[in-house]
């Protein structure tokens, strides 16, 4: 558990949340009183945990194929001629 101070938590708020995002729990101090902690929300993974999941996913070549008119027509509707 790391510890911080006031100021320092205004000054770098963005990378303690991503440190607090991996797991880490962070004391925020006023002067050498911890006041406040800032810590990962329950249940929630760590980010690097979450983008971890799909480190096995193999993904088939067919899906960097273009799609057919059909195809594109099911996603986007009919194209309308331009006049």
């Amino acid at each position: 558990m790391s510890n911080v101070t006031i100021h320092k938590a205004k000054t770098d708020l963005s990378k303690l949340i991503a440190r607090v995002e991996k797991g880490e729990e962070i004391v925020i101090s006023r002067g050498n009183q911890p006041v406040a902690k800032l810590v990962p929300i329950a249940g929630k993974r760590p980010v690097s945990e979450a983008l971890g999941m799909w480190k096995d996913v193999i993904v088939p070549e067919a899906f960097f194929e273009p799609l057919s008119e059909e195809e594109l027509c099911l996603w986007e509707g009919p194209v309308e001629p331009s006049s």
